[in-house]
């Protein structure tokens, strides 16, 4: 299994940014896709953001245009960078590195697989 780092959450106001990184020490990004989940208490995770491993990027309609994701190669990092942030968007979010399939259908109670996710709040 893949060790990774999440961090980047916090606390902001709307309309605030933040930049979410995940790194990984036992794979490399170029080689497997990844995936971006949060989870907001009281509700199903889901799914944010794909990264497939040719560079092709998916967001979920909730984000599109506000939310977008880069790749550092010399630090193995994938970065969620979130703009324009609403209220809706506070949840815990989670890096997951598998196949495309294999994200899509992550069940939630497995998110912490390879460790914590990082908290993002915002508040009105």
């Amino acid at each position: 299994e893949a060790a990774l780092v999440v961090s980047g959450g916090g606390s902001v106001e709307a309309g605030e940014s933040l930049r979410l990184s995940c790194t990984a020490s036992r794979v490399t990004w170029d080689h497997i896709d990844q995936g971006w989940y949060r989870q907001a208490p009281g509700h199903e995770c889901e799914l944010v953001s794909t990264r497939r491993r040719d560079g092709h990027i998916w967001f979920a309609q909730s984000v599109k245009d506000r939310f977008a994701v880069s790749l550092d190669n010399a630090k193995n990092t994938i970065y969620l960078q979130m703009n324009e942030l609403e209220p809706e968007d506070t949840a815990v979010y989670y890096c997951i590195p598998a196949d495309l399939g294999t994200i899509a259908s992550w069940p939630c109670d497995r998110l912490d697989t390879w460790g914590q996710g990082t908290a993002v709040t915002v508040s009105p």
